[in-house]
C-alpha cells in the first residue's frame, strides 16, 4: 500500500500565497485606519475624564482670587525644541499657573501613574505612557480652532462648561467661559482628525461621528 504524498504542491502554494497577499491588501489598510480611531478615541476619552474630573471637584475657592487657576484642565504642548506632542491634565492647587507636580496631576485610570510630565520624564517609567500622542501614534501637531482659536490648553468649571484662557485669571467672574464650539485637529499620518467642544455643556465628539 502506497504512502500518500502530505507535501503542498507548487499550484496550492501559490494558491496560500495569493491569499495571503489579498489579504494583507485588506487588512494593512484597516490596522492603519484603526490606529488612528485609537487615538481620537482615547484623546475624546481624555477630555471628558477632564470634564469629569472637573464636575466632582469644585475648584471655587473664596479665599484666594485666582481659584479659577485651578480649573481642571488639558494641556496639550511640545517638546522644548523638538516637535514630539504630549498632553497633560490636572488642577493647579497651587495657582501658580503649572501642573509641575504629581499631586496636581490627574492619575491614568488604567495604569494608576500621573498623567503629567515631560519629554525628559516620559519613559521612565514613572508617568503615564499615554499622554505622548506622538510616540504612541505619530500625532505630528495638534490645532486649535474655533472659539478656542491658538490655545493649546482647554478647560472645565464645576458645571462642566468649557473654558479657556483662565490660567492666569486674577478675577473669578467666569469670564473665560467659552460661548462657541471649540475645534481640536489633530495630524496623523493616516489621516487627520477633529474633536468639537461645545460651549455650555461640554460636551465633545469626533468630528463625523457624532452618533457614536
Amino acid at each position: 500500500m502506497s504512502k500518500q504524498n502530505e507535501a503542498f504542491t507548487l499550484l496550492e502554494a501559490v494558491i496560500v500565497i495569493v491569499l495571503i497577499g489579498i489579504l494583507a491588501t485588506v487588512a494593512i489598510p484597516r490596522l492603519q485606519t484603526d490606529t488612528t480611531q485609537e487615538a481620537a478615541d482615547q484623546i475624546l476619552s481624555d477630555i471628558r475624564y477632564t470634564q469629569h474630573l472637573a464636575l466632582i471637584d469644585d475648584a471655587t475657592n473664596p479665599n484666594n482670587s485666582r481659584w479659577q487657576a485651578a480649573f481642571w484642565s488639558m494641556r496639550f504642548t511640545k517638546c522644548d525644541g523638538g516637535t514630539n506632542w504630549f498632553y497633560i491634565i490636572g488642577s493647579d492647587k497651587s495657582y501658580e499657573g503649572n501642573i509641575d507636580v504629581d499631586t496636581e496631576a490627574a492619575i491614568d485610570p488604567l495604569s494608576g501613574k500621573p498623567m503629567r510630565g515631560d519629554c525628559i520624564a516620559g519613559n521612565d517609567g514613572t508617568k503615564s505612557s499615554k499622554i505622548f500622542i506622538t510616540d504612541k501614534f505619530g500625532i505630528s501637531n495638534v490645532t486649535f480652532t474655533g472659539s478656542c482659536n491658538g490655545a493649546q490648553h482647554i478647560g472645565f468649571d464645576h458645571l462642566g462648561r468649557l473654558h479657556q484662557s483662565f490660567t492666569d485669571s486674577a478675577t473669578p467672574n467666569y469670564a473665560s467661559v467659552l460661548h462657541a464650539p471649540c475645534i481640536i485637529t489633530f495630524t496623523h499620518p493616516n489621516g487627520d482628525f477633529s474633536i468639537n467642544i461645545q460651549p455650555e455643556t461640554g460636551y465633545a465628539y469626533i468630528v463625523d461621528q457624532e452618533d457614536q
